[in-house]
């Protein structure tokens, strides 16, 4: 069956183009091929909608025809259910296979009032633990201990009997890949009715992990029969084998609206605001593991020496948010905070910031030391922020992959990491990346980059071909397909 493609997944060689050369100065025009306009972005949407007419499934990514797949995950694209990476993968991921023509289905715990089912742009929705979200309003997680076994329950009956069981019985192949400990025993339950059918070797199953989060849940013993573990990164491949668990990395990939240039006049307004001052910019949840107190410190450490900083900082709702508030002060910085609400969703949370909202707020940031964002940004703001701008913080202690990281040297930033989950990063090539808590690494290394623009401008160049080797259509064809042991010719899975 051939399935519509939307511009949500598209690719293009224009979006992950980075051209230039490592020497070009970023004041010369050159520049310009990297600032890409509004009118630039729409003929390349343009052209690849006149392109999907002309056969755009032709590229399987390497999956034989006739090979369906099943994503099985708390988070999906509700807003009810959308909390941060791991929607960002399963939504990617989907739509990916989506634009290769494959049949797809997201199934996932959604927001109330919702159809248990609908097809948005080519991808099945499926909806479970409704009625259980309803006594639960403040998200996918509220009320997780009694979604988990009504999920377990009720979803592996319904996947079999009217979608995969029809499908493999027509000679299709099946896959299914679900995230976290929250589907293990969904996964389990499958597993088990699947074994009741003469249809096991023809269904191929995956059970990843983003964190280690609620293994004491799993059952290791019947997952490792059941599905092939997988990880985000060799930092978490580690971990696990340290609880002698064997994992295989399925790295986390980037969708194309994350490869769209951001605004070119924004970039510079940005820039402007930003004039004789250090712009750096965080956005994390309030989590220790995320290293909040320790870049307040880096902030802190430039203001002493006399270098004017301005932290641009996008926490969440959680508690460690008043503790890194606290430091902020114990530590003598101005904070302002903003907020912004325009349009409500169906939690009744603002949309927020919009791009000119925020040019606007860091104009007025002339005076602090901290510019608190308490409301979300939109993509285009992200993209912006990120490009504009001098250093990005994506430093936690503790990171599975880092796709903030990836985010920023797409958009054509500087990304400061840690030296955990990050794969992708390259100290001294397309990242900075921090090695000890002490603000002193950062300083030495941040200023290194500032005081040569040849070399900022060779970083940010690297990170963009190196966020190009992170699209969601590569890591598909290599990571994921090598591992399906499918080939045109052999339509059987080995368990």
């Amino acid at each position: 069956m051939k399935l519509p493609l939307t511009r949500k997944v598209l690719y293009s060689k224009s979006q992950l183009d980075v051209g230039g050369s490592p020497t070009d100065r970023p004041d010369r025009p050159r520049r310009r091929r990297f600032e890409a306009t509004e009118a630039h972005e729409g003929r390349n949407v343009r052209r690849l909608r006149a392109a999907s007419s002309h056969g755009a499934h032709g590229d399987r990514l390497g999956i034989p025809d006739h090979t369906q797949f099943h994503l099985l995950s708390f988070e999906g694209p509700d807003a009810y259910s959308r909390i941060g990476g791991l929607e960002t993968r399963v939504f990617g991921l989907c739509h990916a296979l989506v634009a290769a023509g494959h049949d797809t289905h997201l199934w996932f715990v959604g927001g109330p009032g919702l159809p248990g089912y609908e097809q948005r742009d080519g991808l099945h929705l499926h909806r479970f633990c409704q009625w259980i979200s309803q006594y639960h309003p403040r998200g996918v997680y509220d009320g997780e201990y009694n979604k988990v076994p009504d999920y377990a329950g009720a979803l592996p009956p319904a996947l079999l009997r009217d979608f995969l069981g029809p499908h493999v019985a027509h000679g299709g192949n099946a896959v299914i890949m679900a995230e976290e400990w929250q589907t293990a025993d969904a996964v389990l339950h499958l597993d088990y009715l699947l074994r009741q059918t003469r249809f096991r070797n023809r269904v191929r199953m995956f059970w990843n992990a983003n964190n280690v989060f609620g293994f004491e849940h799993i059952d290791w013993g019947r997952m490792r029969k059941a599905a092939h573990v997988t990880t985000v990164s060799r930092y978490m491949r580690q971990l696990m084998q340290s609880l002698d668990i064997e994992a295989v990395v399925l790295p986390n990939g980037l969708s194309p609206d994350v490869y769209l240039q951001p605004d070119r006049g924004t970039v510079q307004r940005m820039r402007e605001a930003f004039a004789g001052r250090i712009a750096i910019t965080k956005m994390a949840r309030w989590d220790p593991d995320k290293n909040w107190l320790g870049s307040v410190r880096l902030v802190a450490e430039l203001k002493r020496l006399g270098h004017r900083p301005l932290l641009i900082a996008r926490g969440g709702r959680e508690a460690h948010g008043t503790e890194v508030l606290r430091e902020m002060a114990s530590l003598g910085l101005r904070v302002a905070s903003r907020f912004q609400q325009n349009t409500q969703n169906e939690l009744g949370y603002g949309d927020g910031d919009d791009i000119d909202g925020l040019s606007c707020a860091l104009v007025n940031a002339q005076n602090v030391d901290v510019l608190n964002l308490t409301s979300h940004v939109d993509p285009d703001g992200r993209r912006a922020l990120f490009r504009a701008s001098d250093v990005v913080l994506a430093n936690s202690t503790r990171e599975p992959f880092g796709l903030v990281g990836l985010e920023t040297m797409a958009a054509g930033g500087i990304a400061c990491t840690g030296y955990t989950g990050e794969d992708y990063a390259m100290s001294g090539r397309n990242a900075i990346v921090l090695q000890t808590d002490d603000p002193a690494e950062f300083v030495e290394l941040y200023l290194r980059v500032r005081d040569n623009p040849d070399y900022e401008h060779s970083m940010r160049r690297a990170g963009r071909l190196t966020a190009r080797q992170y699209a969601w259509p590569s890591v598909i064809r290599t990571s994921l397909a090598p591992r399906l042991a499918l080939s045109p010719q052999h339509h059987s899975f080995r368990s």
